[in-house]
């Protein structure tokens, strides 16, 4: 079941989100990012009400939003929940009246499925680069911005 994050979520979204951090696959997350930001998820619940992924939608700015901390647990894979996930943010994106959402990712061809096109990152304002500065790749990142218009 894919829901909105609870309170009672939190430390489990961090436990995956830093899985994924360790391999330098996703950015790290603390406690206190999650909480400040808990709106912005979305999780999977498994039978067993773990959560077995997550996705977040952030705002930008008034006509941008990103797609971040996606991440699922391996043992979930090849079950569609990532999609879902996506598919979750972007129906909020369309209810809040977002125009475009991007994202930073190693898999393009994943997000291609979902309409997403790849786009040079120096379209994308400097405002999102915020998070980057916390990256030990930055500034020499090699994800692929991709973008979709709503």
């Amino acid at each position: 079941m894919i829901r909105r994050a609870t309170i009672a979520d939190v430390e489990q979204i961090q436990h995956l989100i830093n899985q994924f951090a360790d391999t330098g696959r996703l950015l790290p997350r603390s406690l206190s990012e999650i909480y400040d930001n808990l709106r912005d998820f979305h999780v999977y619940e498994g039978q067993d009400h773990h959560i077995g992924g997550v996705g977040a939608l952030h705002i930008c700015w008034e006509d941008l939003a990103e797609i971040r901390s996606l991440a699922v647990a391996t043992q979930e894979r090849k079950k569609g929940i990532g999609m879902k996930l996506v598919e979750a943010c972007l129906e909020e994106a369309r209810q809040l009246g977002v125009k475009q959402v991007f994202l930073l990712t190693y898999i393009p061809p994943y997000f291609e499925r979902a309409g997403f096109h790849v786009v040079d990152k120096s379209t994308l304002p400097h405002k999102i680069w915020a998070d980057c500065i916390k990256c030990v790749k930055f500034p020499d990142c090699d994800e692929t911005a991709m973008i979709l218009d709503l």
